[in-house]
């Protein structure tokens, strides 16, 4: 068992809140970070996601939320507000984990275009890098076609190929933002 899901077990319970959409496994998950030096602000990031590798690499992580506070002398402060974070994402996992089925469950029946020159488009329009949406839309094809799952999880099987963490976390931000699409079918 990983550390993660063994951290994971210890705060939501023995199934981790693991839910299912149409075949599809998720379950909450979030990562802490801090810097003794100053050199990083402190702050965590709350996810759901589908895997975890060995190396600690999240697969297909959505609904990403970031919460950062300057790194200070009163950093207990700020551990203090990331422990509310926490408690938080516990609190709410049930209401959200439906509110999270449902969008999964409309991105999965709803394609972002008919044709690849409306997906392209769509996709520009929502500041994804020019550079992964000819190689996205030829994997969303491959898995049947133009959904808006098919799309986030195509784009984010490519930012796991980017080099540095903050680099990636950004464009899967952008990725993200694309489920609410969902929400406006």
């Amino acid at each position: 068992m990983s550390l993660c899901r063994g951290l994971l077990q210890l705060l939501f319970g023995p199934d981790a809140g693991w839910i299912e959409i149409d075949g599809e496994a998720f379950a909450p998950g979030f990562f802490v970070w801090n810097s003794e030096v100053g050199r990083r602000s402190l702050g965590m990031q709350s996810f759901w996601f589908q895997r975890i590798c060995q190396n600690h690499i999240v697969w297909d992580a959505v609904e990403v939320v970031e919460f950062s506070r300057k790194h200070t002398a009163n950093v207990r402060d700020g551990l203090l507000e990331i422990r509310r974070h926490i408690d938080a994402l516990i609190a709410k996992r049930d209401t959200r984990r439906d509110k999270f089925a449902e969008v999964l469950k409309k991105a999965m029946h709803t394609r972002l275009g008919s044709d690849s020159e409306e997906v392209a488009k769509e996709l520009g329009k929502h500041g994804i890098p020019q550079h992964y949406i000819k190689d996205a839309m030829e994997i969303a094809r491959a898995q049947g076609g133009f959904t808006i799952f098919a799309l986030v999880d195509a784009l984010t099987r490519l930012t796991q190929r980017v080099t540095f963490a903050a680099d990636r976390a950004e464009v899967d931000f952008k990725v993200a933002q694309l489920l609410s699409l969902a929400l406006a079918v």
